[in-house]
């Protein structure tokens, strides 16, 4: 049985402008945003070339079990690219407040910049040049044949 992860419910005060921030600064695709049933209304969004999306919702919360956690209350959301200059670049070219990209090693994967929504959400950038040559579901293809 494979588990994928593939959708994060992320807490925001306010849906349309967290949307907005996603698509215009981050460059997030919109999936979904509409009511999905009576009531609740979920907005799905993907990075480019991820295989999972974040959700934001209103009443999303109400159908998981356990705390509802604070908007901006999520921190180390990671996403990864090939080329973090180039990623600089972009966002900052979209208007994104985006941290100057931080080498802490000169091994690859070791270098990092940051940005956080209008709520608080923290996420990190992360370099992996590896991903050029090998894709990660590439990689995962290899490791579960071993």
């Amino acid at each position: 049985m494979e588990f994928t992860l593939e959708v994060i419910p992320l807490p925001v005060t306010d849906i349309d402008r967290a949307r907005d921030f996603y698509r215009d600064k981050v460059g997030f695709h919109v999936d979904i945003d509409q009511e999905v049933m009576p009531g609740m209304r979920i907005v799905q969004l993907t990075p480019p070339g991820s295989g999972c999306s974040i959700a934001l919702g209103d009443t999303v919360w109400e159908t998981i079990q356990g705390p509802r956690p604070a908007p901006g209350s999520y921190q180390g959301l990671q996403l990864c690219v090939t080329d973090i200059k180039a990623a600089h670049a972009e966002l900052t070219d979209r208007g994104l407040d985006v941290s100057e990209p931080v080498q802490y090693t000169p091994d690859d994967g070791a270098t990092f910049m940051y940005f956080q929504d209008p709520d608080g959400n923290g996420w990190a950038i992360q370099e992996y040049r590896r991903r050029v040559t090998e894709p990660l579901h590439q990689v995962l293809a290899k490791t579960a044949q071993q």
